[in-house]
């Protein structure tokens, strides 16, 4: 049975803690098992992913977050940073990593307002990919 690891973000709390829980109850739907760890912050994500990606038992990961605009550049800093790190992760371990992670640029409003969205597109999008590897792997 597949199985997907959850690193969540805890800064915004309340708006992650709702995340997980629909990103747990969307792979519940799909049929996927999950793994869930929880992380300090967005930036932090990457040395989670990169733990969960070196079990054997995990075959994807969804990242889940949310980085509100502040009055300064430090919530596209946060992101950007991270998400490169994730795309160098995915390509290492030869297994999808995908992003549910609101901002940068989001309001409080906004991200409240795309919770269960972008949490429930991190899972699919792992279920997805994994899908697709499998078609790929069967082509000769």
């Amino acid at each position: 049975m597949t199985k997907i690891g959850i690193v969540a973000s805890e800064f915004n709390y309340d708006i992650t803690y709702l995340m997980t829980k629909k990103a747990q109850e969307h792979a519940e739907l799909l049929g996927v098992k999950t793994e869930t760890v929880k992380v300090p912050g967005v930036f932090d994500t990457p040395f989670a992913v990169k733990r969960m990606l070196s079990k054997r038992d995990i075959d994807a990961v969804a990242v889940i977050g949310a980085v509100i605009k502040g009055e300064t550049k430090h919530d596209d800093l946060v992101v950007n940073q991270a998400v490169r790190k994730l795309i160098d992760l995915s390509q290492e371990f030869n297994k999808p990593v995908t992003l549910g992670v609101i901002g940068p640029g989001a309001t409080h409003d906004q991200a409240v307002a795309r919770l269960e969205e972008y949490s429930s597109r991190a899972v699919e999008s792992a279920v997805k990919l994994l899908r697709s590897a499998e078609s790929i792997e069967k082509i000769k």
